[in-house]
């Protein structure tokens, strides 16, 4: 008679994430780096955590479990998602084949959770390895231990890293621009920190110092009080920029110098455009939520737009196929080819001072004309019993235009078009919807769709 394994909750479909310690804990986490051994057979993995104050516990039992496998530990210490992302792309030459960050990014401070790759950065998701690490762990099907253990070295500084970022950028064009810049007490202050010496910037750091008791909140700039509270500092500096991170810092978020928060969705077009004045005729990828800004923009300025599934690991995959310079998700991550096709929160800004600074001109001005020509909706999501009977419903009501099943179901008119899809995690459907032109059309289709979505059959 076979029995079911029950996964831990913790294990998700493109990480790892729970609350701690009844969905996650030391032990679960040793028994993780052991699982990650036995599946992967790594030489050297890179780990590094974030500010939260289960991350130690949980790290320092990871790396017990990788060295007791055998393996050897690169230790970061305190650092951001992408600094594990670089170390596992940028160091294969010294053995380095895979990555563990221990981080709950902008979840409750709670939670805390992991993010893995393998050699050259590639993601590992359910499909890849997670769903296999965890059926080990429940199975209790983890090898022997090794009797030669794994060791553990350090990193010194983060002077690669930092010259890789600054390499994205021409440092002698850039302007003299003042910028308040958010860190929300995670830890992209200590990178800012880095950079500053290297940049004609004046920096307003706010929330600047790593704290685990996150005494001003959980670092999530898209809550609606972390979005006025940047735009604030910014108009009372006078400040040209803002710019705030979640707590891993894989995302990063913009304000004009107005203090009006700019949408993840035009933030896509004009990275296009700056990669694309580096190298012509390049692919560039985006999801299928909000298109048409972005698809603009690429082609007219020589580019090839792709459009992909949202989610960081088909994105990655799709960038390696393509070749893609960059791709880019309204919900503000952005990947670049020469950063390992992953996701980076410190390019991004660097690359839009940079345009700024080319262009000598403002983000406000840059983004009027494109939110004028492509107003949207914003992410609206609506609880509800039954996702696949709403949507069934959508799609009944607007057959007519053409469909596309990318990713959940999208619906193209001449003069307006929306995405509707599932979330992963929760009983959610997350809508966009945006026009050509017409607020006043695109009011009316949200209050439509909404609507629909929300009705009780």
């Amino acid at each position: 008679m076979s029995t079911t394994l029950v996964i831990p909750a913790c294990f998700k479909a493109y990480d790892i994430r729970g609350r701690v310690p009844d969905e996650l804990n030391p032990q679960l986490a040793r028994e993780i780096g052991m699982a990650f051994a036995a599946r992967f057979a790594p030489r050297k993995v890179a780990v590094g955590r974030d500010i939260r104050l289960s991350s130690e516990s949980l790290t320092e039992a990871l790396i017990g479990g990788l060295l007791d496998s055998g393996v050897d530990v690169l230790d970061l210490g305190l650092c951001g998602t992408e600094e594990i992302y670089h170390a596992a792309f940028s160091l294969e030459h010294e053995g380095v084949d895979g990555g563990i960050v221990v981080t709950a990014s902008h979840n409750p401070a709670e939670y805390n959770g992991m993010k893995l790759v393998t050699v050259g950065a590639r993601p590992v998701t359910g499909e890849s390895g997670l769903k296999a690490m965890a059926e080990m762990i429940v199975a209790g099907r983890l090898p022997e231990l090794s009797v030669m253990k794994g060791r553990r070295s350090s990193v010194s500084g983060k002077t690669n890293y930092i010259r890789h970022l600054l390499g994205y950028v021409d440092l002698a064009a850039l302007q003299p621009l003042k910028l308040v810049v958010n860190s929300g007490n995670g830890c992209a202050g200590a990178v800012i920190d880095l950079l500053e010496p290297h940049l004609p910037f004046t920096f307003i750091k706010a929330f600047h110092k790593p704290d685990g008791t996150f005494p001003h909140g959980v670092p999530n700039p898209l809550l609606p009080e972390k979005r006025e509270e940047t735009g604030r500092l910014v108009r009372e500096h006078g400040a040209d920029l803002g710019i705030a991170w979640d707590g891993d810092f894989d995302r990063c978020f913009f304000w004009d110098a107005q203090g009006d928060f700019i949408e993840g969705y035009y933030i896509v077009g004009l990275l296009a455009l700056e990669l694309l004045a580096q190298e012509p005729g390049g692919r560039i990828l985006h999801d299928p939520r909000l298109i048409w800004n972005t698809r603009e923009l690429v082609q007219s300025a020589g580019g090839i737009p792709v459009m992909t599934r949202t989610g960081h690991a088909f994105i990655k995959e799709r960038m390696r196929q393509e070749d893609a310079i960059y791709g880019g998700e309204m919900s503000a991550h952005h990947y670049f080819r020469d950063f390992g096709y992953c996701d980076s929160g410190m390019i991004p800004w660097l690359l839009i001072c940079a345009l700024l600074s080319r262009t000598n001109t403002t983000l406000a001005s840059l983004v009027k004309e494109r939110m004028a020509a492509y107003p949207v909706s914003g992410e609206i999501n609506s609880v509800v019993a039954d996702p696949d009977a709403a949507i069934a419903r959508v799609k009944a009501r607007f057959f007519q235009g053409e469909e596309d099943d990318t990713d959940g179901l999208s619906v193209t008119f001449p003069d307006f078009r929306f995405n509707i899809r599932k979330s992963n995690t929760e009983p959610l459907l997350r809508l966009n919807v945006e026009s050509r032109n017409d607020p006043v059309l695109l009011a009316k289709k949200t209050r439509e769709l909404l609507a629909l979505i929300r009705e009780n059959p």
